[in-house]
């Protein structure tokens, strides 16, 4: 993939603050809010217009990152974007968010059209990516769209995924990139090899990426600790406790900081993940890496 040029404004000249985003040749714009900072959205033009939007947070019972999709129109108050954020704020039952991100263009050309057709992609991929719990609670429908239509807008949504991961949030992306479900949907598509864990009849898949070590969905973990299994373990099988069945089965990839720590996680005990995670012809990850 070619390189891009990505334009970041921060319009407090802090990181933390409001934040403007464009995409050389794209369209489109986006915007970056605290929930802290809306009143000071009021004087941005753009979000005044239609378009797209996405909420940010944190599950108050969980912790675990979550995700609101939504489009908003332009009404009689003429706010758009802005006013759908202020109903938000407004809506107690919504009060775990704390950043809104928002997708328009710079000339205003979103109509109902597009703006249902973005919400139901985005949703979608966010729920495929795994990384967020996604709060909609309908699934959106994407309209009748023309072919030429369509085209233009995946066009928009690949530009859109580029911006939402520069701004910090990794929702459209999946911790593994898989290859379509035509070719193999189970075979990774860079050159990292699959890493194979195999401990106390345990069998699980794993692979390292840039962000860690990833412990593959149908992989097994053992439903017992050793005496000498570490804090770390514990907390993170409880962190994840809603991610594996009752006979320890792998719902959903899972993302660790180091192999070691997804050993562990796996077989329950201290492990180093540089002996236990072995190629499939029994080359250990040390070995491996040693040959790099």
């Amino acid at each position: 993939m070619p390189g891009k040029s990505i334009n970041l404004l921060l319009m407090d000249g802090d990181p933390s603050g409001r934040v403007k985003c464009s995409l050389a040749n794209w369209t489109g714009v986006a915007y970056r809010i605290p929930r802290t900072m809306l009143d000071k959205a009021r004087n941005i033009e753009a979000l005044k217009q239609t378009g797209v939007y996405l909420l940010f947070g944190a599950d108050p019972k969980t912790d675990e990152p979550v995700v609101y999709i939504g489009q908003a129109a332009v009404r009689k108050n003429g706010l758009g974007i802005l006013n759908r954020w202020e109903e938000h704020k407004r809506n107690s039952e919504k009060d775990w968010w704390n950043e809104a991100v928002a997708l328009t263009t710079r000339d205003n050309s979103f109509g109902q059209t597009e703006i249902s057709y973005l919400e139901n992609r985005f949703r979608n991929m966010a729920i495929e990516a795994g990384r967020y719990q996604v709060m909609n609670g309908n699934d959106p429908s994407h309209g009748n769209i023309t072919e030429e239509k369509e085209s233009e807008m995946e066009e928009f949504i690949s530009c859109a995924r580029l911006i939402i991961g520069a701004l910090g949030y990794k929702v459209f992306e999946p911790l593994i990139s898989r290859k379509r479900p035509e070719e193999d949907a189970q075979e990774p598509v860079d050159d990292e090899p699959l890493l194979y864990f195999k401990y106390r009849n345990i069998h699980a898949t794993g692979k390292r990426t840039a962000e860690g070590f990833v412990v593959m969905a149908g992989s097994h973990i053992s439903l017992t600790f050793t005496n000498s299994v570490p804090e770390g373990v514990v907390k993170n099988r409880e962190k994840f406790s809603s991610s594996y069945s009752a006979d320890g089965m792998l719902t959903k990839d899972l993302l660790f900081s180091s192999p070691s720590a997804a050993a562990g996680f796996v077989g329950g005990a201290s492990l180093s993940g540089n002996a236990a995670w072995k190629t499939e012809d029994g080359k250990t990850l040390k070995q491996l890496e040693s040959e790099e």
